[in-house]
């Protein structure tokens, strides 16, 4: 069995008791069937027994095993993409609507947490976005342009504010985003799955699906010790496909992010750093984050695995980072360090695959999974419930072979480990 404390390290120690769940045995029916335990199958589970529908969620492993539950737990508006690239990568049919609903994401996910009182450390107080070149000034400068345009509460920062809200002098500026905000990931996974069990769906951990197969115009799905039959069929597996759905990963390729926590700051390092636990990140190609959890904990992240020999080479970059960064935290033991995969694609937009009838699937939310997986849920489960694909603002797409992901993988892996070796030693 693994150590989730070694898989999800201090996620795994704080984010409470996880939701009791059985292993499906013995033959089921539902109207939707939701695979995958993480943001987008759970947010869809709870959508579709709040309306009513006979839903069954089928886990592999554990709520939130995947990227859900080792995310960094920033609840970031919109993608990675600047507004006006989206709009012209997305096409005028859909950009527009596609902005507007992952702009307003973060006031779903914060919605859901006050409904159904999901204890999760949630914080909305805005993230930064810190400039760390006069390069990333300069592209911040055009995302705060971008965003102003659309109304949204963005503000670039001077550095002397910059610093005074990280208090770190490293930054050029920060782009602060007052929709955004902060949550214990795995914890909010716990309470998505607790939220839809009272509403009246089925969770089962363990419960692989190893087999698909049609019977008529209902789908049939084999797991270890059971069947699954419904009506529809909702995939939310992203990063960590497995047995029947291993024909996925060739339409994306993955990407590894790693964190690494401190015990609780005290004294000045307390009162300075990141001093109303905003979470932050910066512009730097394999960039770095920084965050605080609700106990006090500075939590150092950036590209790449902890596996093996790279755990101490990375660990070994956090701790120079925090004495660079975070000069005033000084030399502090590091207590946990894990990371966790998520599914990128060629141009960093959503995909909405329609599998087979009544079978659909959106992934590659490209690194910012909480807010897209929690709204992509729900419109997922208003999409089996009328079959209306005009309320997804995104085309309906093959999934399609890329050729170089497996060239991507290792050129990401293996640069962020050069870069992790080099960067801040002097």
């Amino acid at each position: 069995m693994e150590d989730m404390t070694t898989s999800h390290g201090l996620w795994a120690v704080t984010a409470g008791r996880q939701p009791a769940l059985n292993l499906l045995e013995g033959d089921h029916t539902a109207d939707v069937a939701v695979i995958g335990g993480g943001y987008t199958g759970l947010s869809a589970a709870l959508h579709l027994a709040a309306a009513g529908r006979q839903v069954t969620l089928l886990e592999a492993r554990d709520i939130g095993y995947g990227g859900a539950g080792r995310n960094v737990g920033l609840v970031n508006a919109g993608l990675w993409l600047m507004p006006e690239d989206l709009l012209k990568l997305a096409g005028a049919e859909y950009g527009e609507k596609l902005l507007d609903v992952l702009g307003n994401s973060p006031d779903l996910v914060y919605s859901l947490i006050e409904e159904h009182q999901i204890e999760c450390e949630a914080l909305r107080n805005a993230t930064l976005h810190c400039a760390d070149s006069k390069g990333g000034l300069k592209a911040l400068q055009q995302r705060e342009t971008q965003w102003q345009k659309r109304g949204a509460p963005v503000t670039l920062l001077d550095p002397a504010e910059t610093a005074a809200r990280t208090g770190s002098r490293c930054f050029y500026g920060a782009l602060m985003d007052e929709r955004a905000g902060t949550i214990q990931p795995l914890a909010y996974t716990y309470g998505l799955a607790n939220a839809a069990m009272e509403k009246g769906a089925q969770l089962f951990k363990n419960s692989p699906v190893t087999k698909h197969t049609k019977e008529g115009k209902h789908h049939r799905l084999v797991t270890p010790r059971g069947t699954l039959t419904a009506k529809a069929v909702i995939v939310a597996v992203h990063a960590y496909p497995g047995f029947a759905f291993q024909s996925i990963k060739t339409s994306m390729f993955w990407m590894n992010f790693f964190q690494f926590a401190t015990p609780p700051l005290t004294g000045e390092p307390d009162k300075s750093v990141l001093p109303e636990h905003q979470g932050a990140w910066d512009t730097n190609l394999i960039l770095s984050s920084y965050r605080r959890d609700a106990e006090g904990r500075l939590i150092v992240g950036s590209l790449g695995t902890v596996n093996g020999l790279a755990y101490g080479l990375h660990e070994a970059w956090v701790r120079r980072t925090i004495n660079k960064t975070f000069p005033q935290v000084g030399d502090v033991p590091l207590e946990y360090g894990w990371h966790g995969t998520f599914a990128m694609n060629s141009n960093h937009l959503p995909r909405f695959h329609i599998l087979d009838e009544n079978m659909v699937m959106i992934t590659s939310f490209n690194g910012r999974g909480i807010g897209p997986g929690t709204v992509f849920g729900k419109l997922l489960a208003g999409y089996v419930m009328d079959g209306d694909a005009e309320k997804i603002p995104l085309p309906v797409l093959k999934p399609q072979t890329i050729h170089t992901r497996l060239f991507w993988e290792l050129f990401y892996e293996t640069g962020a480990r050069l870069y992790h070796f080099i960067q801040r030693r002097i």
